[in-house]
């Protein structure tokens, strides 16, 4: 999972950013892109891997992306400033919600829907260009395809009415559309970094376009990235913090984008995998390896929860909870699965 963190100067991305990875700059060089990868915190993987004792344990990754060009803004969006964050499976709009020396006052709402419209702006630009190409190349006689010219048709009239992709599930999921990476048709949540004090969503609390929000304090959360886990757990209980930004962000990009994990285990290694709600055993099984999936027979299947309360794989066999499940099974999040399988 690649998350993008957008947002617009003066917002706090970079805090935001340092506050996630734990990685911390001191060159003030905004105009470099800053990249880093980061496991998923799952009490489970623990659990499996105190109980298998295995050689290696792998946690799921997240990568987080904080472009260095968008530090650059213009008054109009020039397309090549979002090619970097077009690959991104999310994209986390950082708000300014805060106060500070030489900042006019926290306008959060305004600013949201000002980068809303730059990256709507950019789609528009990218739509209008393939439009024009092709009903050139339709004047010369060349056939194109309809249905695709249909599609961009309706993105452009979106995107004209300043309505995002993402508002349109037909036209934001359509695989037709795929190649072109609309930004405004990825999964957004709305972070509103806020003061150190203030822990609520400003209002209104639908930001006027229903998206998933939530609140960081950017600058507490960035000095807690920088302490100790002991100092660290002081801090989060003073300020009345349940969990850690890291947690929090990680756990709501999962739900906004329908992701679960499911594991396997062993003696040799013990890794979290994650796919999409509703995948099924077969694409679970290429999710590991296309061999997997290629010579896939049965997936023999125990819930995390099962295998906890039996405490052995052994036991949970002998009380009937490990079961085999075909091609068609929908994994759930939690399940443990051997993949049996012939090449």
């Amino acid at each position: 999972m690649k998350l993008g963190i957008t947002g617009l100067p003066g917002s706090g991305k970079t805090t935001i950013f340092e506050a996630l990875t734990q990685i911390f700059s001191d060159s003030g060089n905004k105009s470099e892109n800053r990249v880093n990868t980061t496991s998923v915190p799952d009490s489970r993987i623990d659990v499996l891997s105190g109980m298998y004792n295995p050689q290696k344990t792998i946690f799921a990754q997240v990568q987080y992306f904080l472009p260095g060009m968008l530090a650059h803004h213009k008054e109009k969006s020039d397309d090549n400033l979002w090619t970097q964050v077009r690959d991104c499976d999310a994209l986390i709009h950082v708000v300014r919600n805060f106060r500070g020396p030489g900042l006019e006052e926290p306008r959060p709402h305004q600013d949201f829907s000002r980068l809303d419209q730059e990256l709507i702006f950019a789609d528009l630009v990218v739509a209008e260009k393939r439009i024009e190409r092709m009903e050139s190349e339709k004047k010369r006689g060349r056939k194109i395809n309809d249905e695709e010219f249909s599609l961009l048709s309706k993105c452009l009239k979106n995107f004209e009415n300043e309505k995002p992709l993402r508002k349109v599930p037909e036209l934001a999921t359509a695989q037709l559309l795929k190649g072109f990476a609309f930004l405004s048709a990825r999964p957004e949540i709305a972070l509103f970094n806020n003061e150190d004090d203030d822990q609520e969503i400003p209002e209104p609390r639908d930001t006027g376009t229903k998206e998933n929000c939530m609140v960081m304090r950017g600058k507490l959360e960035h000095e807690i990235a920088r302490m100790s886990a002991e100092e660290a757990d002081e801090f989060l209980k003073e300020f009345n913090i349940k969990d850690s930004a890291k947690n929090r962000v990680i756990k709501q990009s999962y739900d906004l984008l329908g992701l679960i994990s499911f594991f396997t285990v062993g003696e040799d290694e013990v890794r979290a995998w994650t796919i999409k709600k509703g995948t099924s055993a077969l694409d679970a099984a290429g999710a590991i390896h296309t061999d997997f999936k290629k010579g896939f027979i049965r997936a023999e299947v125990v819930s995390y929860e099962d295998l906890i309360d039996a405490k052995t794989y052994p036991e949970a066999r002998k009380r009937g909870k490990v079961r085999l499940e075909g091609k068609t099974y929908p994994v759930q999040d939690g399940d443990i699965i051997n993949f049996r399988f012939n090449v």
